[in-house]
């Protein structure tokens, strides 16, 4: 390295804030090497520092963090003092509780709007996959907040304040007399007194309360748990691949208790204990995530990431019959030390979505929209590519809303009885929730190290390979629901129980298989689904990022209600009694599973298209690159001992 070179980075470290020295590193290499692509710690010059005034940042150098990532007061971190496993298990233990408090509600409360709101079937049906549909779409309000102003940490602790406040309000309204409607034994709901409107407005202000507060939460407590992880250790990386997959550990554990022993109480104890439950549950998960705040990292906040886009897109159009250059150099960018002291990485070119480099095309303006820098124009396009695989993961959905709503009625049907215990319908969601905890366990500890060693990718398969295999699952589970309600639907007529929709000689158990395989998907798609939003989105917007895979789900409960409520309509037509009715026996819920059949082929072969053209954005850092070259030293390794047992094995038979 010159000594120009030297004289140039000198200028730019002793220019850097103190909350930014621990990145002095990376302008080093920026100017030396020109792309964060090509980083690696072992090419880095022992000669850049001068020792007089940079001695201390040397001698700790490689123990801070080189993400960017911060404590609470913007100072840098060491991995040894802060993030890691350690941090992230405060993370794990709070999913734990706040799942067992969220699912605690949801997971029955078609059965409390029922049974005690004396709603119909579709009415109720519809009003929880509403309220799960809003509950999974605020996140884009929270991850907004959250990259573009307060951070993670903060717009997170908000938020828990607001969750917390919608659970008191909504265990308060099922406990009190005065705020639910008079108890009511009759067969025929339409018979019931129905609430008043206050007190729908209680209950529903409750829920919409609480959904409020998990649009805070949600986005922000993954991102926070994979924040604990530096891209740039090879080590925390390979940590930062498993971390989702324990992590959705955690969540189906807290939901297994909900699914069972909440769900329980509240069939046969009382609505007031089974919602105070998750309500003490979800303070004590606050608690513990709050307990956790000495050994967090934490990511600055980036700005507004509608606004960067938005820019990208109007400076595109604005220039809509400028030429772009064929040299990517001659596009507009910054230079290396403005991203540094950000704590952000610079972003190449790429041909992908070639219109918006327009944006960064410079025409003598220098309005922020009218030009772009091509990290930010980068950055655009990584939101914008995943929007298709947003797209594909909205009808996988639709099909998840299915277990706590026509799933749960099914099972109300049939035989609950084991001896002189009943099981809670509901409950039956718990077997999902096993499902999904021994796939992910096998899955993590045999079917990755499987795969590694024939993909010699260090996540075993791709994310979305991973996402398609999970999709067919989904084709799988309504061709099992389908026939599985063929068969209810036949018992039902031959102990003629259609017309009074008394309850069918057959157990609840011949609905398990759907539970469990959907369990199984799960273990697939929602995992890779996650780390496939957050892996993808650009460091400045991984809360957005986050954001997306639960936007999915939102938006599949509205297409849910929405195809609930059209097929109720269309079917009724012209005198027919239609496929989803009050009474269950007299409905053709098969039919409306072989429906959810087609449909998920064709969302299939939709993802298989998008696929195709997909992708996947750059690694920031090296990480990944020396994980796979490590996995193929371990092969030459095994190899050579193969080889030599074989030779050994060889000579002792000559020999004998």
């Amino acid at each position: 390295m010159g000594k120009s070179t030297v004289e140039d980075f000198k200028r730019v470290c002793l220019g850097l804030r103190s909350s930014a020295r621990q990145r002095a590193f990376f302008c080093a290499e920026e100017l030396v090497y020109g792309s964060t692509a090509r980083r690696k710690k072992k090419h880095r010059p022992a000669s850049v520092f001068p020792e007089e005034k940079m001695s201390s940042v040397e001698e700790g150098a490689d123990d801070y963090t080189q993400d960017g990532t911060v404590d609470l007061r913007g100072n840098p971190v060491r991995r040894s003092k802060r993030g890691g496993w350690t941090a992230c298990s405060f993370v794990v233990v709070y999913e734990v509780f706040e799942r067992m408090a969220y699912y605690g509600i949801s997971s029955n409360l078609i059965l409390y709007m029922t049974k005690k709101l004396h709603q119909g079937t579709v009415e109720s049906a519809n009003n929880v996959t509403n309220w799960v549909g809003t509950i999974w779409m605020t996140p884009v309000l929270g991850a907004y907040l959250a990259d573009a102003h307060l951070g993670r940490y903060w717009t997170f602790v908000v938020a828990s304040a607001i969750y917390l406040t919608g659970m008191i309000v909504l265990t308060l309204t099922v406990s009190l007399p005065g705020l639910k409607p008079p108890h009511c034994s009759e067969a025929n709901v339409e018979n019931c007194k129905k609430a008043s409107t206050l007190q729908l407005a209680l209950f529903y202000g409750a829920l919409y309360t609480l959904a409020v507060g998990t649009g805070g939460t949600k986005p922000n407590i993954s991102t926070i748990g994979a924040d604990q992880f530096d891209d740039f250790d090879p080590k925390e990386k390979s940590h930062k691949l498993s971390f989702f997959n324990w992590w959705m550990f955690g969540i189906f554990f807290g939901t297994l208790f909900a699914n069972t022993a909440l769900v329980y109480i509240q069939d046969n104890v009382g609505w007031a204990l089974g919602y105070g439950l998750p309500t003490l549950g979800l303070a004590i998960s606050i608690a513990i995530f709050l307990a956790g705040t000495p050994f967090y990292r934490h990511r600055v906040p980036a700005g507004s990431p509608f606004t960067r886009m938005a820019r990208v897109i109007v400076a595109a159009v604005r220039k809509w019959g400028v030429p772009v250059p064929s040299d990517p150099k001659e596009l507009y960018e910054l230079d290396p030390q403005e991203y540094a002291k950000k704590g952000k990485f610079r972003i190449d070119s790429t041909p992908t979505l070639r219109f918006l480099n327009k944006a960064c095309v410079q025409t003598g303006t220098n309005s922020r929209w009218k030009l772009c820098s091509v990290t930010q124009v980068e950055e655009t396009k990584q939101m914008l590519r995943m929007i298709p695989i947003l797209i594909a993961t909205l009808v996988p959905s639709c099909m998840m809303a299915q277990i706590n709503t026509l799933f749960v009625k099914q099972g109300t049907t049939l035989d609950r009885s084991i001896g002189s215990f009943q099981i809670p319908p509901a409950s039956l969601s718990g077997f999902v929730t096993i499902s999904m905890l021994v796939s992910v366990v096998l899955y993590d500890r045999f079917f990755v190290r499987i795969m590694q060693k024939w993909t010699k990718n260090p996540r075993g398969i791709s994310l979305l390979q991973r996402m398609g295999t999970g999709l067919v699952l989904h084709i799988v589970i309504m061709i099992v629901a389908s026939f599985t309600e063929r068969w209810r639907l036949r018992v039902a007529r031959e102990h003629n129980v259609v017309e009074s929709g008394g309850q069918i000689p057959l157990t609840i158990f011949i609905l398990l298989p759907q539970f469990v395989l959907m369990g199984t998907a799960d273990a697939f798609l929602v995992v890779a689904k996650i780390e496939f939003f957050y892996d993808q989105a650009p460091e400045s917007m991984k809360s957005l990022g986050t954001s997306y895979s639960m936007t999915a789900v939102g938006v599949g409960n509205f297409i849910s209600s929405f195809l609930l409520s059209t097929v109720s309509h269309i079917t009724k037509r012209h005198g027919h009694r239609g496929w989803i009715l009050n009474n269950l026996n007299a409905s053709h819920l098969d039919y409306y599973y072989t429906f959810f059949v087609v449909l998920n082929v064709l969302n299939f072969a939709f993802f298989l298209f998008v696929v195709k053209l997909y992708v996947y954005r750059a690694e920031v850092s090296d990480s990944m690159v020396v994980l796979k070259e490590e996995l193929k030293g371990l092969e030459k390794v095994h190899n050579k001992e193969v080889l030599h047992f074989l030779w050994l094995l060889a000579f002792t038979f000559i020999n004998r």
